[in-house]
This record gives structure tokens, sequence and C-alpha cells, in this order.
């Protein structure tokens, strides 16, 4: 799937969830997917940061993207696993998730997320996300 068809794809599947409110893909190739979230005050924390759960949503909606992109539209692929490294504190501006494929197996999918908002370097977490398939 394409970054539009992937975009289409999650609204269509998340219908309860504002479209303003999901992140947007901006990349989908082979092995890797970019996301970008626009967070508004519902996203944030005391301190004016970003919210830890708004981050990792954002890791797994870009780890369920990446599963999209490469199995195509199964909406029944699931989380099974998440684990987030919380680096440092993400400023309350457009946040990048990039998503790679460590291993996709006919059962279980194995990605790694990493996220920033000023700087690639400046990573604000990192996630590695396990997806279960659907027999």
């Amino acid at each position: 799937m394409d970054a539009a068809a992937l975009d289409a794809f999650i609204m269509a599947a998340f219908p309860g969830v504002p479209p303003a409110q999901l992140p947007r893909t901006l990349i989908a190739s082979p092995g890797h997917v970019r996301m970008q979230k626009h967070p508004d005050a519902t996203n944030l924390r005391p301190g004016n940061i970003v919210s830890g759960p708004t981050l990792m949503a954002l890791a797994d909606h870009a780890a369920y993207a990446l599963v999209l992109a490469h199995i195509g539209p199964v909406a029944m692929a699931v989380t099974s696993s998440l684990n987030f490294h919380f680096l440092r504190a993400c400023p309350p501006m457009p946040i990048i998730a990039d998503a790679r494929l460590l291993r996709l197996g006919r059962r279980l999918v194995v990605c790694d997320v990493r996220i920033w908002a000023e700087a690639e370097d400046r990573p604000v977490g990192q996630a590695t996300v396990d997806y279960a398939l659907p027999a």
C-alpha cells in the first residue's frame, strides 16, 4: 500500500477518530513508513510537553501502517507487544515517527519506531512494536 492508500484505510478503519487527530503518512516504501502528527491541546501534559500516551499511540500507529504497507489492508493485524523508551521531553510541535521493518514472519511482524520533533538526530522516543498477523 502507498501513503495515500494507508491513510484512506486507516481513516475508514477508525471512523470514531476525527481525521485531524490521525497521523498522516509521509513515506511508504519497502521496509519503511514515516508518519507525522500535529499534536493539539488534548495531546499535551503539564509542562506544555506532548504526553507519553500520545507518543506511544503514534509509535503503534506507525507500526500498524508499516504492517499494512507490506501485507495489504488486513484490519485484524493486532499489537502483541509495545516497548517504549522515553528519551527526552517532546515539545508541542509536529512529531515524526519513522517505522522500520525488523522482521516480517508468517504470524509476527517486528518493527523499530523512532520518534522526533525538532531534529532526527534528537529522538524523543524509541519503540519496538510487535504485530500478530491473522491466520
